[in-house]
C-alpha cells in the first residue's frame, strides 16, 4: 500500500469534503440498498477522494467529484459481486483501486436511523427505485434526490448529456408504473376512486 502523499492536508481535506458526507451516504444507501454496503461504500470513497485530493482542481464542483468517486467504487463493487446486467451502459470504466480503508482521515458515519428519520422515503417509492436498473436508479437518484443538473450527471457518470436525459425519461417511465402497481396492490387509490371520476363526468356531461 503506497504512502499518503505528504503534499496533502488532512485538515483541509476533511473541512472540504465533510460536508457532503449525508448526501454521499444517503445515495450509497440507495444505490447499495443496505447500511453496511453503504458505509463500506462511503469509507471507500473518502480514502479514494483523499488519496487523489492533491489532482483536484480548486474551484471546480468538489461536490460532483466525490459523487463521480462513489459511482466508480460502486460499479466496481457491483462487478465484483456479480456480472452486470445487459441493459446496464458501464463500459470503459476500467479504475481499480485498494480496499484497505485508513480510519485515521474518515469521518464516523451517520447512524442509519437517523439518516432514514431525517431524509427518509416511501416504503412503496423505495421498493421501486430498488427495481430499477442500476444505470437508471443512479440517474434518478442524481436528479431527482441530489438535484444535480444533467450536466453535471453527465460529469459524474460520464457518459454524454443525451445518454442521461434518456435514462431519466426511461427510469422516471419505469418508476411510475412501479409506483402506480404498487398504490393499486395497497389500495391508495381508494376502491371509490375511479366510479366517483365516472360521476364527475357524468355531471359535466
Amino acid at each position: 500500500m503506497a504512502d499518503r502523499p505528504d503534499r496533502i492536508d488532512p485538515a483541509e481535506f476533511e473541512r472540504q469534503a465533510l460536508p457532503f458526507l449525508e448526501s454521499l451516504y444517503n445515495t450509497a444507501y440507495r444505490l447499495a440498498r443496505n447500511a453496511e454496503d453503504a458505509e463500506d461504500l462511503v469509507q471507500e470513497t473518502y480514502l479514494r477522494a483523499y488519496r487523489s485530493f492533491d489532482r483536484f482542481t480548486p474551484g471546480t464542483n468538489l461536490k460532483a467529484w466525490l459523487f463521480r468517486i462513489l459511482k466508480n467504487a460502486f460499479i466496481n463493487e457491483y462487478r465484483k459481486r456479480r456480472a452486470a446486467p445487459r441493459e446496464e451502459d458501464f463500459a470503459g470504466i476500467e479504475e481499480s483501486f485498494e480496499s484497505r480503508v485508513d480510519t485515521d482521515h474518515v469521518a464516523s458515519i451517520p447512524n442509519p436511523e437517523e439518516v432514514a428519520l431525517a431524509r427518509s422515503l416511501d416504503e412503496g417509492v423505495q421498493e421501486a427505485l430498488d427495481a430499477l436498473p442500476a444505470d437508471y436508479r443512479m440517474a434518478i437518484v442524481l436528479a431527482d434526490l441530489e438535484g444535480f443538473s444533467y450536466k453535471e450527471i453527465a460529469d459524474i457518470l460520464e457518459i454524454p448529456i443525451g445518454t442521461v436525459m434518456s435514462r431519466l425519461y426511461r427510469g422516471r417511465k419505469q418508476l411510475e408504473g412501479q409506483l402506480l402497481a404498487y398504490a393499486r396492490a395497497h389500495n391508495y387509490l381508494g376502491e371509490g376512486a375511479e366510479p366517483a371520476r365516472r360521476r364527475s363526468r357524468a355531471g359535466a356531461a
